[in-house]
């Protein structure tokens, strides 16, 4: 899968990736000062009059989100985090996940490695106003099981052009919670079959994680596996307490961005 982040800034997945990331950081903010890794950082900022403007992908996502009333606490964290970014009311502007991060409270350090050049560069620019994140140029799979700290979170949110994202992501998450067992992580995933999916479970099984919830939006039924189904965002060492505020979000962004037989559900293997 090909998976060119500026095509796709804004939409339905990073609805899901976003909030739940914005909602799991809020949830962690009492253990203290959090450090935050991210394995595949991106460009930061993504301008919607740019590549997105090509897919149209974010009309049916974070402009669909701009326009909701009454959301569930994640997504209107998310809002208002593009509304800021935007204050001519236009939504032009979409951030990634290294500027979230690094304007959420309680976050004390956030390091995105990137690895290719132009996309650190614009990363790097995107951080310049947050004096505690750092963008790194390398590979986010073999660093970040050492820069992890915790309190913290790791999140690994791959582009998953290659064949052994999956096995990769699953490495990295083990030896991070080798390492630093405090670490909460965050693996992001595309859902286009499940038996690929049902692999990727089998391997955070066999690698020995456990205590792993799934937040699961299914956009539409899985009978083209050529295409973007759904996505998935795997946590490993959760708060249980966090459950029905995602199971809030993925109703929503299903029931209002999906087709008839879609599915939003919140479960542990």
């Amino acid at each position: 899968m090909n998976y060119r982040h500026s095509f796709h800034a804004g939409n339905f997945a990073d609805l899901v990736k976003h909030a739940g990331l914005l909602g799991l950081l809020r949830a962690l903010a009492p253990r203290g000062p959090l450090t935050v890794v991210d394995t595949h950082a991106g460009a930061g900022l993504y301008d919607l009059d740019g590549d997105a403007s090509r897919s149209k992908e974010a009309e049916a996502g974070v402009l669909r989100l701009m326009q909701a009333d009454a959301l569930p606490g994640p997504l209107a964290q998310l809002q208002a985090a593009v509304r800021a970014l935007n204050p001519d009311g236009r939504t032009r502007w979409y951030p990634g996940s290294p500027r979230l991060v690094a304007a959420a409270p309680g976050v004390a350090r956030y390091v995105g490695f990137e690895l290719n050049p132009p996309v650190a560069e614009a990363l790097t620019e995107a951080l310049a106003d947050f004096p505690m994140a750092t963008a790194e140029a390398g590979d986010g799979y073999a660093a970040a099981p050492t820069v992890c700290q915790a309190p913290g979170l790791l999140l690994i949110d791959p582009p998953f052009e290659r064949p052994d994202d999956y096995l990769r992501a699953v490495d990295c998450a083990a030896e991070t919670r080798r390492l630093r067992p405090g670490v909460v992580v965050a693996i992001w995933t595309p859902l286009k079959d499940l038996e690929t999916f049902d692999g990727f479970l089998r391997g955070l099984a066999k690698a020995g994680l456990a205590d792993v919830l799934v937040v699961e939006a299914r956009l539409r039924p899985l009978t083209n596996p050529m295409k973007m189904n759904g996505c998935t965002l795997t946590l490993i060492g959760a708060p249980a307490t966090l459950e029905p505020e995602l199971q809030a979000v993925t109703d929503w962004v299903v029931d209002t961005l999906g087709d008839p037989g879609g599915r939003a559900r919140v479960w542990r293997p």
